[in-house]
């Protein structure tokens, strides 16, 4: 009972999102800017979160709107008060492909400097936890909060750790997106405070990979006057959106023809623990015995060609890589990445045969699987793959 528990636990956490993009489809960006109208966010010196989130939002949603393979839905256009639970469900029904959520910063502290990038999370770190505070005090301000929220108090973000079960979902297409913001954002010379993560109310209810971005502290004099100026989210816009678009291209693809994949993340160098390889297999002859089943001969791999994997999952749950634990799926590596572990099925030099393994494990009831591609032992986009 206590191995079925462990499997039923882990097939709560699988990716739900990544599934084959249909031909054309465009990639649905939802934008959110914090606060608004009676709810100014944080305020210092002068500077006042709400204002500078909008005016970030908008400047992301213009430079994306250029692109025509991206369509923008934002959750506010103008100064008003959205409740949380509206904001996430607003890029719900849009069926966005991801939700990012732009705030600032702020702290007693005013040296405190830097922007940071969080995914949705039940970590207990207190400076997250606060943070989180922060953000979802918003909820009191909404009409009959304590019936839309019954169980949770925005005071104590622990006690939303109790009310979430799959927190894993769309953990990867989070931190790969979360990872981007941080990349571009010091490339524009903001301080990275990092990754992390946090019980966010607004988060926890969009369903696709989400976000919620710091700039940076407006309580900070000099970052403040930074965020509040013209040129500051003129860069912090640009970031945000370089930081998307990247994301589309590498895991949704360019849009020209190309067959793509919703997201999974991307992990530069990752360590991929060997598994035996999957060879393209003939149906076997009848034998007296029709359980019994003949194993594939492992495909030699030649050194330098790509190969395919089907990533079956992703979760903080660590599990033996046995037929038992994946519906009776042989051949399953794992790769550890940070707090995740990747689930993989499968390996070949051939495309089509990777198909065939991916169509494999959806039958089985893997319906989030996708294909990825490895070179030299690290992460590569599938369409790269196929370029040799």
């Amino acid at each position: 009972m206590k191995g079925f528990n462990v499997v039923v636990g882990a097939i709560l956490l699988f990716i739900s999102n990544l599934i084959v993009a249909q031909s054309g489809e465009k990639f649905k960006v939802a934008l959110d800017a914090g606060h608004g109208a009676h709810d100014f966010g944080a305020v210092y010196h002068g500077h006042i979160e709400k204002n500078i989130a909008l005016a970030v939002v908008l400047k992301v949603g213009k430079i994306l709107e250029k692109n025509s393979g991206i369509e923008v839905i934002y959750t506010r256009k103008t100064d008003v008060f959205i409740d949380l639970i509206e904001r996430a469900n607003i890029a719900n029904r849009a069926d966005a492909n991801i939700f990012v959520s732009i705030h600032c910063n702020a702290n007693k502290n005013t040296a405190a400097c830097g922007s940071e990038t969080y995914v949705m999370g039940m970590s207990k770190n207190a400076s997250n936890l606060e943070a989180a505070k922060k953000e979802n005090e918003v909820i009191t301000m909404e009409k009959d909060y304590k019936q839309k929220y019954q169980g949770f108090d925005p005071k104590s973000p622990e006690t939303f750790i109790g009310l979430v079960v799959q927190q894993e979902e769309f953990m990867e297409g989070s931190i790969a997106l979360a990872g981007n913001v941080q990349e571009f954002f010091m490339k524009a010379g903001s301080k990275s405070r990092g990754v992390k993560q946090a019980p966010f109310m607004v988060l926890h209810k969009a369903y696709m990979p989400r976000v919620l971005i710091e700039m940076g502290f407006i309580s900070n004099p000099e970052e403040g006057s930074r965020l509040d100026s013209e040129s500051g989210q003129d860069a912090m816009a640009e970031a945000i959106a370089n930081a998307i678009i990247k994301y589309k291209k590498e895991f949704y693809g360019t849009g020209e023809g190309e067959t793509t994949v919703k997201p999974s993340q991307k992990v530069e160098n990752i360590k991929v623990v060997d598994s035996p390889a999957v060879a393209k297999t003939t149906k076997a002859p009848e034998v007296k015995k029709p359980e019994t089943k003949t194993e594939p001969k492992p495909e030699a791999i030649t050194p330098g060609v790509a190969i395919f994997k089907v990533q079956l999952s992703a979760s903080g749950t660590k599990l033996d890589p046995i037929p038992s634990n994946f519906k009776g799926l042989n051949n399953i590596s794992v790769a550890n990445e940070g707090s995740l572990y990747k689930y993989m099925y499968g390996e070949t030099s051939s495309y089509e045969e990777a198909k065939r393994l991916l169509a494999e494990a959806k039958a089985k009831g893997f319906t989030s699987a996708f294909v990825i591609a490895f070179k030299n032992g690290k992460k590569v986009s599938v369409q790269e793959a196929l370029k040799q």
